[in-house]
């Protein structure tokens, strides 16, 4: 079997995702999830890029050990130190220096010619590896530069000090046969392409993914880039799930092995997708809520009597289990704090408390709690940005009847500590209560998605809301989760203004 790395980049090209808005203490927990699913190197952020995306990969490189914390940088010196700055204190720091080698880009948006563009790229390397021990250079749209060229900048590049090559499928826009070949190519044409591993990173626009990142490793990529439930740019990056599944499965055609955990898929994709706002569609393979459902009365007969007959992969195989947490209103606290540990959580005393009070609040209502409840109260806890000055809700009242007109009344105490009230009406009652509280709110606000799900089954699952707001025309993504569904969704839209009204207090703390 032949060892291939996973490189994780959910939180810097997964992030974004049109509408991803993800804080520092959001990003920490994804990244601890990330290495307990076993990837190899993640991609924290693009610390250049802004002062909280250098916090972000600061205080991840800080925590994280078991995995390689790399960040992105332009082919420019004052990105690499920032990224330096960033990650000296990782245990295996690493930077990916990019620059674009395909002749749109070089025309249109570099404005250099070609010998112009390989300069560039040695010279930055070449810097870089002053002082990083781990740097990977990528080509950007490497599937639509010349051959010859792209041999060419590739030697020099490795000479400079590169040790990962990665050639992107930047635009989702090569075929299987055209990406594995473009690999076969480098391998065969480049001399020195033993001192480097390469490898592959693939977008979805064709949907071709996933087949393009196969055909790349057949024919010499031994690193994947790809992220959690395939979010990223437009139509998404290669779905590292997916790739993991596919190994295993048919480890008779791909003789290829990860260091992933494939029982922590579950877990890891729950997280990605309730963090960052982006539901799972119900037929995505492997994480789909319908990937173990059987409607056909053939299916169904056939999984009764060998679960093989229609099912390749077994529900246990990525973590997902009967999903009943055998607590109650009864349970203690030690009982609690056992699951807690066994989900994978690492609480502070007081937010151990919290969540907690939180657990017994809700069997006061739900008799049966499940894994994806405490999971989703834990998330919460684990991310609240308590102890800065927000909006907070008093109370809130909604009227609503089939021969009424649907109103709202709202008491908020705002950032300034004023409480303020107000009522108005809507079409329906969400409407009404989003109409009172863009009333109350004193920035400018625009509603551009509002969703609602449960969390688990049941008359008495829990509700989860997700909204998306222009906040002063800066679009923000609120979540809540409640057993009422219009408090969740009220608590969604705070959550989304509240997040805007923090990270401009911790802005203002900075430039102070």
């Amino acid at each position: 079997m032949t060892k291939i790395q996973i490189f994780d980049t959910t939180l810097r090209d997964g992030e974004q995702s049109p509408g991803v808005n993800l804080n520092k203490l959001e990003k920490l927990e994804i990244a601890k999830q990330l290495e307990r699913f076993g990837v190899d190197r993640m991609e924290a952020g693009f610390p250049a890029s802004s002062t909280g995306d250098f916090e972000s990969v600061k205080l991840i490189a800080d925590t994280i050990k078991d995995s390689s914390v790399i960040a992105l940088a332009r082919a420019v010196k004052s990105d690499i130190d920032i990224s330096w700055e960033a990650l000296k204190n990782a245990a295996e720091p690493a930077l990916h220096v990019f620059l674009a080698t395909s002749p749109i880009h070089r025309k249109y948006k570099l404005l250099k010619e070609p010998e112009e563009v390989i300069d560039l790229a040695v010279s930055m390397v070449k810097y870089a590896r002053e002082k990083f021990s781990i740097v990977q250079w990528s080509a950007e749209d490497a599937s639509r530069t010349e051959l010859p060229f792209l041999a060419e900048i590739v030697e020099k590049v490795i000479d400079a000090g590169a040790t990962v090559i990665n050639l992107p499928d930047t635009v989702g826009y090569a075929t299987p046969e055209e990406y594995g070949y473009m690999f076969k190519y480098i391998s065969e044409n480049v001399p020195n392409i033993d001192k480097a591993i390469l490898s592959c990173h693939c977008h979805d626009d064709l949907g071709l993914s996933v087949a393009n990142t196969i055909a790349a490793v057949e024919n010499g990529a031994r690193q994947v880039e790809g992220t959690v439930n395939g979010i990223g740019e437009r139509a998404g990056n290669v779905a590292l799930e997916e790739l993991g599944v596919a190994f295993k499965i048919r480890e008779d055609k791909y003789p290829y092995e990860t260091n992933l955990k494939l029982n922590e898929i579950k877990r890891t994709s729950d997280l990605v997708a309730r963090l960052t706002g982006m539901s799972i569609q119900a037929n995505k393979a492997v994480v789909g809520k319908n990937a173990f459902a059987h409607e056909s009365g053939i299916h169904q007969d056939g999984v009764l009597k060998h679960a093989s007959t229609y099912e390749i992969i077994t529900p246990e195989m990525i973590g997902l289990t009967s999903n009943v947490l055998f607590l109650g209103k009864h349970s203690g606290r030690h009982a609690f704090n056992d699951k807690v540990v066994e989900l994978g959580y690492d609480l502070s005393d007081e937010r151990l408390k919290a969540a907690f009070k939180e657990f017994k609040t809700l069997t006061d209502h739900k008799k049966e709690i499940t894994d994806d409840d405490l999971f989703a109260i834990l998330t919460e806890i684990q991310t609240d940005t308590s102890g800065f000055d927000r909006y907070e809700m008093d109370m809130f009242q909604v009227q609503y009847g089939t021969n009424n007109i649907p109103t709202a009344t709202v008491k908020l105490t705002t950032p300034d500590k004023r409480q303020i009230e107000a009522a108005c009406t809507g079409s329906g009652s969400v409407e009404a209560l989003y109409e009172t509280l863009d009333n109350l709110i004193e920035e400018k606000l625009e509603l551009k998605d509002y969703r609602i799900s449960s969390v688990g089954q049941g008359k008495d699952a829990l509700a989860e809301a997700t909204v998306q707001l222009l906040v002063n025309d800066k679009q923000m993504t609120g979540r809540a989760t409640a057993q009422d569904v219009i408090k969740a969704s009220a608590n969604a839209f705070l959550n989304a203004v509240n997040r805007y009204v923090i990270e401009k207090q911790v802005q203002q703390a900075q430039v102070k």
